[in-house]
């Protein structure tokens, strides 16, 4: 247990190569390109929670895959604190320095190792309570199972790391380090098999330290938990020796320990021991004896996954225990009770050291505060950290995005949504599944689930039909003993031919026909059926089969576009097989050279050509993080290697070629996304303002690309026609406009135009739209229009050199407005143009150039051509009536303004007595005027409540009923023209007045003689 010092600080500054995506300069080609986040804001799993000792409102979370989180207000809302800072999303640990909250230490790497955990990479560090971070070692740890920092030095810190999961690992064990993580040494170590998962300080001595070690490994096809180098170790010297603790604890294999120090009572410790024997045992002598206060199954079922202890900050008797419930004891751990939390499967607890009511706790939702012990707590719905298997679109107006989310439901959401108003129902399915909507008809949706589990699910009756392929329950047992083996994630396609033909992979590929009703096999076991990987999983000690191991099975499924009947099959063990005939015979085409049991996690086949399929490849269950994508244009006969560009430890989930531009390509890796523009020969980073987070899944949508995280919930890159558009993936070096994706006529919508403008670009530049007519609708430019009527000036347009982009919301200008003018509505936008075909042109200097551009009704209308313009029609007269309007308001003020100054001059050079009463006249005639068109005595918002509205607001109401994508209704019309005519009448006596008194007005003030400037004698 000794350690080689200048091994281990050379161990403390290593930085993992995942570690420098974070710190990647994106090409300036993407700046005009941006990720959006669309939920769901359901909270997904989080391992490690804190809070700080009296603030009652701070507390972070560790999501597994999302990064960290930071509430400010005791959870109602989280924002992440480490986007830009993090080379990999999983958390695994979190511990603020009792002694300075601007401390925080994170430790990478989820440490409830389920199927779908994901790596870390090493320790980082916060001085300033989040708002930077640093990396400071422990590079290689992969899993950290909990940090502990001294209550009164926030520079010596512990690290449990548990290292690699899949395969032997030499930086395992506790870390200390004394200078705030400069610097680092490994103060225990058992073996390259068995990691630190616990560490936990004596409240009352910090020099007594607790450690746990724990022997536990995953391969592609099992679990094990337990082994001889588990046990429970002491030191009373910080850290310099140890000593293991066993009186009284199980004799024999012992799996996963957790401990927990009293700070209620001296020499109390608390652990939970997973074993034959194993359950809940208290020591009162500081861990040189231990007796077994409980052995109920509840609080140490599913052991590996679980085994949380933790113990109350001032009741001794009071000790919590984590598992699928959050179990409580009063009474010395004898006998537990359960307390309610917003979601199950609970992994971590914080208690405030002085209110043992305030606590925070982690759970597969998310994080959840609580300041009366657990009887009420803050929401989950707040946290967009979800965790998607897989992702796919509909053909539903707008698209939905839907996947299944890990110990939730599945998702249906709107591809419009934003997080925070979620707008997701569930489709059938559950946690696990794929999802298969039905191109012809999105309500009908099938998804599946672990175990085999499979539904029909319809939207619009609102039922669910099981329609599992073998409804034979599974778990519990091996693979071994089934006569169909389904993974945990089994994959369900429909035939891009025929919607009523459905597939489904077992170890044999399955076909429907009939909607699930009935399933036929059309291929043999398309695995290597090994059976020495179909064995129960899990021991030495607890079994665990889920489907999750269940190994030898298909994971990959995909019929040519182009080709019916040809269908490409990848497995979980490795093997790749092509059917040319819809399943009569099979030829196995896997690629050489991949190595020991490769996933094929998908096989992606071309759009474009029916010879040509992409596999993405992983091996890192075999302890290999390395990425693997391969290319075939022969249909399998040769498979060639493409991931140059990719970084080294991004091993591959998912790769998508491009539906509208052959060979380019799409990949999902385990810390971002990668573009290839040559297919495949070159790649690169598609990060952009995506934060590190695994990419579980991707696919092209029309113009969006959409991916599923591990973490993060769902994105889109909105419009990615200008990267379809780069020659060789380059950005053009001079004037360039890109032809813009098709736009839909909807409320919120815009046209986005890409266009790229070289260094030396000569200002001010110009965009023009022209009508299906061919005139000039619109004009913006980078010049600001400073002789533009109030309300009337359109947004500039960016100059910069290289990408640029402008968004057109498809309106007209709007109508004039009158300054300081409060309205109910207010002034309502410009019209929006209808459907058609438009013209873009992009004028630099003498560089002209046109890209033509589409802008499509809504599908889901049936509003003709004719409405359309009816309906613009009708808002370009109520817009230019408004102005009308809001013109004459304008000038009465400015003529009121100017009789004013004329009156003030007059009165001081003593001329003022006739003019004045002339003035006040006119005056009056005009606010007579002015109050009958526009409400002058509103001044703010929520006046028109209390003043009535006039012509002016009662015309734009009448636009903003009109606006959408309706024909306009008669009587719209019949009282626009209504209240047309009261603004005449108002425009007319406006006129007269304009025609007879300002005149009289002026020549009375030419005989005046009023001085254009009085001065002020000075004596």
């Amino acid at each position: 247990m000794s350690c080689n010092r200048a091994l281990l600080c050379a161990l403390g500054v290593l930085v993992s190569l995942t570690h420098a995506l974070a710190e990647f300069v994106q090409d300036e080609k993407y700046e005009t390109v941006s990720w959006r986040s669309i939920g769901p804001s359901r909270g997904g799993r989080a391992a490690a929670v804190a809070g700080i000792p009296g603030d009652p409102l701070t507390y972070y979370m560790g999501a597994t895959g999302g990064g960290v989180w930071k509430t400010t207000n005791a959870g109602a809302t989280w924002r992440n604190v480490t986007d830009d800072f993090l080379g990999t999303g999983s958390v695994g640990a979190l511990a603020v320095a009792p002694s300075d909250s601007n401390v925080v230490y994170v430790g990478m790497g989820e440490p409830d190792v389920r199927g779908n955990f994901s790596h870390g990479d090493g320790v980082y560090k916060s001085v300033d309570a989040g708002k930077t971070w640093n990396h400071i070692g422990l590079g290689d740890s992969r899993q950290i199972g909990r940090i502990a920092v001294h209550p009164n030095n926030a520079d010596l810190v512990y690290v449990a790391a548990l290292g690699h999961v899949f395969g032997p690992n030499a930086q395992r064990g506790l870390y200390r380090s004394s200078d705030g993580g400069e610097t680092w040494e490994r103060i225990l170590y058992v073996s390259d098999r068995a990691g630190a998962i616990d560490v936990r300080l004596d409240p009352f001595n910090p020099r007594v330290v607790y450690a746990a070690m724990w022997q536990v490994s995953r391969t592609p096809w099992s679990l094990s938990s337990g082994g001889e180098d588990c046990g429970l170790y002491k030191s009373t010297d910080g850290g310099d020796t140890w000593e293991e603790l066993t009186n009284g604890l199980p004799d024999g294999i012992k799996g996963k320990i957790n401990v927990a120090p009293s700070a209620a009572r001296r020499n109390r410790v608390w652990a939970i021991v997973e074993a034959d024997d194993g359950g809940v045992f208290r020591s009162d002598d500081a861990g040189q004896s231990w007796t077994r206060t409980n052995d109920d199954r509840a609080l140490r079922q599913r052991a590996w996954y679980y085994t949380h202890i933790y113990a109350d900050t001032q009741h001794a008797d009071t000790v919590y225990v984590l598992n699928v419930r959050f179990h409580k004891s009063t009474d010395g751990g004898r006998t537990f009770s359960t307390i309610r939390v917003p979601h199950g499967d609970n992994h971590d607890l914080w208690i405030a050291p002085e209110n043992n009511q305030r606590i925070v706790n982690s759970n597969d939702g998310g994080a959840n505060v609580s300041f009366d012990g657990g009887q009420t707590w803050s929401r989950q719905d707040n946290q967009p950290t979800s965790q998607f298997y897989h992702v796919i679109t509909d053909n539903s107006f707008p698209y939905r995005v839907l996947g299944a989310q890990q110990d939730n439901s599945t998702v249906s959401i709107s591809s419009q949504n934003r997080p925070g108003r979620d707008d997701f129902h569930p489709v059938g399915g559950g946690e696990s599944g794929y999802i298969a909507p039905r191109p012809d008809d999105p309500d009908i949706v099938f998804a599946g689930s672990y175990a085999g589990y499979l539904t029909r699910y319809d939207h619009r009756l609102g039922t669910t039909r099981t329609v599992t392929v073998w409804p034979d329950n599974p778990i519990g047992g091996g693979a071994d003993r089934l006569k169909y083996r389904f993974q945990w994630t089994f994959p369900i396609v429909i035939s891009p031919h025929d919607p009523d033909v459905v597939y489904v992979g077992g170890n044999m590929l399955f076909r429907s026909e009939d909607g699930g009703g009935s399933w036929e096999i059309i291929s043999d076991d398309l695995t290597t059926d090994d059976k020495a990987k179909q064995r129960s999983s899990g021991g030495p000690i607890t079994q665990d089969n889920t489907t999750v191991e269940y190994y030898c099975t298909i994971f990959s499924v995909a019929e040519s576009p182009l080709e019916q009947g040809l269908i490409w099959v990848g497995t979980d063990d490795g093997l790749v097989h092509i059917t040319e005939d819809a399943g009569d015979t099979w030829t196995e085409i896997t690629p050489p050279d991949m190595g020991d049991w490769p996933l094929i996690s998908l096989v992606e086949a071309s759009p474009h050509d029916a010879d040509t399929a992409y596999l993405a490849v992983n091996r890192y269950k075999m302890d290999d993080f390395r990425p693997y994508v391969y290319k075939t244009t022969d249909r399998g006969q040769s498979w060639d290697l493409i991931v140059d560009g990719i970084d080294d430890g991004a091993f591959v989930r998912a790769v998508r070629e491009d539906p509208k531009h052959p060979g380019l390509l799409y990949a999902g890796t385990e810390t971002g996304v990668y573009i290839s523009y040559d297919a495949g020969e070159h790649w690169e980073s598609l990060q952009l303002n995506l934060p590190i987070v695994p990419i579980t899944d991707l696919v092209v949508k029309d113009d969006d690309l959409v991916v599923s995280t591990q973490g993060r919930s769902f994105w889109i890159l909105d419009d990615i026609t200008p990267l379809r558009q780069f020659d060789s993936g380059a950005a053009p070096q001079g004037v360039a406009l890109f032809e813009p994706a098709v736009a839909y006529r909807q409320r919120w919508d815009s046209l986005r135009l890409h266009y790229h403008l070289p260094e030396d670009v000569e200002l001010p530049i110009a965009i023009e739209i022209f009508d299906p007519d061919g005139g000039v609708t619109e004009r913006f430019s980078s010049e600001k229009d400073e002789d533009a009527e109030p309300g009337t000036a359109n947004p500039t347009i960016s100059a910069d050199a290289g990408m640029n982009a402008f968004n057109w919301n498809m309106r007209l200008r709007g109508p004039v407005r009158v300054p300081g003018a409060v309205g109910w509505p207010d002034t309502p936008p410009g019209p929006r143009v209808p459907p058609g075909r438009y013209t873009a042109r992009l004028i630099v200097g003498e560089v002209h150039l046109e890209q033509p551009f589409e802008i499509l009704p809504d599908p889901r209308l049936d509003t003709t051509p004719q409405e359309y313009r009816a309906q613009f029609d009708l808002l370009v007269e109520i817009r230019d009536t408004l102005t009308r309007a809001h013109r004459a308001v304008n000038s009465i003020r400015s003529i009121t303004s100017q009789i004013d100054a004329l009156v003030a001059r007059a009165e001081k050079a003593e001329l003022g007595e006739d003019i004045a009463e002339t003035a006040d006249a006119i005056k009056a005639s005009l606010a007579k005027i002015e109050e009958q068109i526009i409400q002058t005595r509103s001044k703010s918002p929520q006046d028109p409540l209390n003043f009535p509205v006039m012509i002016n607001d009662r015309i734009g109401a009448i636009a903003n009923g009109v606006d959408g994508n309706y024909p306009p209704t008669a009587q719209s019309r019949q009282v626009f023209e209504y209240l047309s005519e009261l603004l005449d009448e108002q425009l007319e006596a406006l006129d007269a007045i304009l025609d007879t008194e300002i005149p009289t007005f002026n020549q009375m003030v030419r005989e005046l003689e009023i001085p254009a400037v009085i001065l002020d004698r000075i004596d």
